[in-house]
């Protein structure tokens, strides 16, 4: 079902645009310098065909002939069609040849020509290569350029122009002819039927690289790359078979996809936690690519741009998006983690346009609290995954790390996957979501909004899915009818932190340096027994105290708050031995609730807090 979806995405992308995805026997690389030659073969120049600027230069993203794996001691006889390494085009030695080794590299890659195009002269560029490589002295007078030390410095591959030409000589129509052509008769194992398509076709031994970041260049989603992975003594590929064509079409699509991440509009990648995800439809969507800015972070350019794009989902669906045609478009979603040789799949979800977009808009409804003004409206994954974690240094080998506003964090790993599957599939969200949220709070003293907000919509989808009554669900904002214990507590926790801040919080005595939050918040929550009662026989000094400073008002304010809210709490049982986790989540929440509420109202009335 993947690969066949990637197969049609493939087809689909090629009817519609063929200049957005690779034709047959492609691939896209970056491109870093480019050799212009004349159509005698004589050297002319050397090209810097980098983007950006500094340690940032790139290559060029271009669709050039497909290369191949190269692992091993043979790896020197695998060059690329016009187009490869330094150590392929001009024969450049690295540390640890062998002599021998650079002039068998070069010669590979002059082979390679010779092997697609026996007669050179049925494309002016591919007959001035060869003779640009007949005379020694072309590739003298390339080393005297001054681009030459940042060749030889460099990683960056090297393809030929030439001058008459704006495109690379590999990208001619009749060199794409020609790669087509010696891809449709490549036949390394035989015969069978593909997987993916039910036709009897030549199958692949060995399928393209689809790598994600932080994999090896040469990752990939299908492989069979050691003896004990066969059976029935078949070889490589042949153990799963898949056509050359579909297999081309499947990895094409993949990194299409992948490679968008790098795309300044119509993004289909994204990173979540550990995972990348990539997004596609049946048929073109404004869900296809909103998607990604739904569910990303805002940039600096667009500070609202993951608020616009929520929003867009919001109208759509208020126009009719899950009923009309649009609606019923197949829609795949498609999670994928670095793991060595293999790129694991973490997730693979499919539905409809209307499907999903009501799944989306759920979501974004269980988070709704209230917040800040200067915050995020709609919160990001990213928001959501960093809350739960302490902030880290970058390490490569921590693919779990997340980056979110100018800080990475070291989210658990599989979270984030975790996450987003619950949110495709409409589904409770994973328990180790809330206890990670839960230790936060615990470990910083303070109950944030995302922290929140994410407590909040665990603890509603887990009462819907379990069709417990509504009614205990967690509203937006301070809800005063709400009875249960460990919300009421976290309710009244707030207030007794606010009577001993007015306490201390004076002009002669301005401010504490640890308040009860600080020293007694995980106590609170997750053992009220232990802390209340303590913290109650202290509240009438607090009150006093601030009396006696001239906060009359507020301290008044602050009794009969807490006088309701003492009695909203069982009698017989009002201070829990323990409470489990989820109860500890109400409590989180209580505290947020009833703290948002204070400061509001206090905000509203002129001298409040005076």
């Amino acid at each position: 079902m993947i690969l066949q979806s990637l197969c049609d995405y493939y087809v689909r992308k090629q009817r519609s645009d063929q200049n957005s995805i690779p034709p047959l026997g492609y691939e896209e690389s970056a491109i870093s310098f480019v050799i212009v030659i004349e159509g005698d073969g004589r050297f002319i120049n050397i090209e810097d065909w980098r983007e950006g600027e500094g340690k940032r230069k790139r290559g060029k993203p271009l669709f050039v002939p497909q290369g191949g794996d190269r692992t091993g001691k043979d790896s020197w006889k695998t060059a690329f069609l016009l187009w490869d390494h330094p150590r392929y085009v001009f024969g450049i030695p690295k540390d640890g040849d062998d002599k021998i080794i650079p002039s068998k590299r070069l010669d590979s890659f002059r082979q390679r020509i010779h092997q697609v195009f026996p007669d050179a002269s049925i494309d002016a560029g591919v007959e001035a290569v060869v003779r640009f490589y007949a005379d020694q002295s072309n590739i003298e007078a390339a080393k005297r350029r001054p681009l030459w030390r940042e060749i030889m410095e460099g990683n960056g591959n090297v393809s030929f122009r030439i001058n008459t030409a704006t495109d690379l000589i590999c990208q001619s129509p009749s060199v794409v002819d020609a790669v087509a052509r010696e891809f449709s008769r490549r036949n390394e194992i035989g015969l069978g039927q593909c997987l993916v398509t039910g036709e009897i076709s030549p199958i692949a031994k060995l399928h393209p690289a689809t790598p994600v970041p932080g994999s090896q260049a040469t990752a990939k989603l299908h492989s069979f790359n050691l003896e004990s992975f066969g059976s029935y003594g078949k070889d490589k590929g042949a153990n799963a078979p898949v056509s050359n064509k579909s297999t081309f079409e499947y990895t094409a699509a993949l990194n299409h996809l992948l490679s968008s991440r790098d795309r300044p509009s119509k993004k289909q990648c994204l990173k979540v936690g550990d995972s990348w995800v990539v997004f596609w439809s049946d048929k073109p969507t404004e869900l296809e690519t909103n998607v990604v800015d739904i569910f990303g972070d805002p940039t600096e350019d667009d500070p609202d741009l993951n608020t616009h794009a929520v929003e867009s989902l919001y109208k759509a669906i208020d126009n009719g998006l899950l009923e009309n045609d649009e609606g019923r478009i197949k829609f795949f979603v498609l999670g994928l983690a670095p793991n060595v040789a293999r790129i694991a799949i973490r997730y693979w979800h499919h539905g409809t346009v209307a499907e999903l977009a009501a799944r989306i808009q759920q979501h974004f409804i269980d988070l709704k609290i209230v917040h800040g003004d200067g915050e995020q409206e709609y919160l990001s994954l990213s928001a959501i995954l960093a809350s739960t974690a302490n902030d880290a240094k970058f390490d490569s080998k921590k693919p779990s790390l997340v980056y979110y506003k100018g800080k990475y964090f070291d989210v658990k790993p599989n979270l984030g996957g975790e996450l987003m599957r619950s949110i495709l599939a409409d589904l409770p969200y994973p328990l180790t979501l809330l206890g990670a949220a839960v230790r936060r709070i615990h470990a910083a003293h303070e109950v944030t909004y995302p922290l929140a907000a994410l407590i909040k919509a665990f603890i509603n989808r887990d009462i819907r899915h379990s069709k417990r009554q509504p009614q205990e669900e967690l509203q937006m904002a301070l809800d005063q009818e709400n009875h249960h214990a460990a919300y009421v507590l976290g309710r009244l926790f707030f207030a007794l932190e606010e009577a001993q801040w007015i306490a201390h919080s004076s002009k002669t005595e301005p401010g504490i340096n640890a308040t009860i939050r600080d020293r007694f918040y995980g106590a609170a929550s997750s053992t009220p027994i232990t802390v209340f009662p303590s913290l109650l026989r202290l509240y009438p000094h607090h009150i006093s105290k601030a009396t006696k400073a001239g906060r009359q008002r507020i301290a008044g304010k602050l009794e009969k708050l807490v006088n309701e809210i003492i009695k909203k709490l069982p009698a017989n049982n009002p201070f829990p031995p323990y409470m489990p986790i989820q109860d500890q989540g109400r409590f989180a929440v209580g505290y947020y609730h009833q703290r948002a509420d204070f400061f509001t109202r206090a905000d509203s009335n002129e001298g409040a807090l005076s």
